[in-house]
């Protein structure tokens, strides 16, 4: 897998227009022994056919198919620019990461790059920093935390016949992991629990929490509080917003009346549950085709198709993590790691959901602007 080092990082950079910016980071190509004279030639026109800007300052010009037997090796050229350089759109670049892509190596640093993109204070870190290591630091996402909701965090079938000891339970899970404080312990025990329905309840704080975090417990047999059902308590530790999704799928299963598909038998049952937000809708399967997977540009070509339809539209790499996500999201798309021949699972729902879902077929099927 391709790693950056502090060694293709180039601080105290300056260019006037983005075109400069990109001939001075292919002239380093070029320098490294990544690829031979005329690359630069790709990426500018790889530029405007779409945009590389990602977000928070971040910018990944790289060639096109047409230019890839230019490349000698896959590698990057990172240019630091304290001062920014004009990308249009209003967006300004503070470190253009210049890729030379031989084969599918590049998507490790795409999928890398998702989780700093939405993250907090990162354009300013960038902007701000004076040696490699620092930015570095930045894409990796050190001291950069995201949400906390795995097996560790699970207890099923808990002979528990109160709500404050499945509290407990959860409150203890989180400590363990590091999670939240005892601050929070005695913030989340001195609340009573909130009935959603249908079995499922829910407490959370904000109090002492170090790292957005979920924990699930289910009861073995059920009891009742008050009139009301309890087969299973969800407790949300929140200092960032990471946990929303989730929320929002709780909100839809309560909806349908779906919740009994949280109560699952394990752990992994009960986290799809929260996790996968398929619920009805139409799905189907494609399988990609393009050569070096969904890099940035046949990823960014797949989100432009799904955004014009008003239907919510999930993808899920089948070949991948299990983890399904808004096919909206260039972020979230790209972070999915799809390489060739990973086949993707597309949900659609919505008035347009048959036309949406057709259109993507095709566009895949086309190659989504590779042939």
């Amino acid at each position: 897998m391709l790693e950056l080092t502090e060694g293709d990082v180039q601080l105290g950079k300056n260019a006037a227009t983005k075109q400069e910016a990109i001939e001075h980071i292919a002239d380093d190509l070029v320098a490294k022994g990544l690829v031979v004279e005329g690359y630069s030639s790709g990426m500018l026109s790889r530029e405007n056919q779409n945009s590389t800007y990602l977000g928070n300052g971040i910018a990944i010009p790289h060639g096109t198919t047409d230019t890839r037997d230019l490349v000698k090796q896959t590698g990057v050229q990172i240019h630091h620019f304290a001062n920014g350089v004009n990308w249009g759109n209003g967006n300004t670049v503070y470190l253009a990461i210049g890729i030379a892509a031989k084969s599918d190596e590049h998507l490790g640093i795409l999928k890398q790059l998702t989780h700093v993109l939405s993250a907090e204070g990162v354009e300013e870190k960038l902007k701000t920093a004076t040696h490699a290591e620092q930015i570095l630091s930045v894409l990796k996402g050190a001291n950069q935390q995201v949400l906390l909701f795995d097996e560790s965090t699970i207890t099923l079938s808990f002979p528990a016949t109160d709500l404050l000891s499945m509290s407990a339970v959860c409150a203890g899970k989180l400590k363990n992991a590091n999670a939240v404080d005892q601050d929070y312990v005695s913030a989340l025990l001195g609340q009573s629990p909130i009935c959603l329905g249908q079995g499922l309840w829910i407490n959370a704080s904000s109090i002492g929490v170090k790292q957005t975090s979920i924990a699930f417990i289910s009861s073995e047999q059920g009891f009742d509080v008050d009139g009301k059902a309890v087969k299973g308590l969800i407790t949300v530790a929140a200092n960032t917003d990471e946990h929303a999704e989730i929320m929002k799928n709780i909100g839809k299963l309560l909806f349908d009346g779906k919740v009994a598909d949280v109560f699952g038998a394990s752990p992994e049952s009960v986290i799809k549950a929260f996790t996968d937000i398929r619920q009805g809708g139409l799905s189907q399967i494609f399988k990609i085709k393009n050569a070096h997977g969904l890099h940035a540009r046949p990823g960014a070509m797949l989100v432009s198709i799904a955004k014009k339809f008003d239907s919510q539209i999930w993808v899920l790499n089948l070949d991948g993590d299990g983890k399904q996500v808004n096919a909206k999201s260039l972020m979230k798309v790209i972070a999915l790691g799809v390489r060739q021949g990973h086949e993707l699972e597309f949900t659609t729902d919505g008035v347009d959901a048959q036309v949406a879902i057709d259109a993507i077929g095709q566009a895949i099927e086309a190659g989504l602007g590779e042939g």
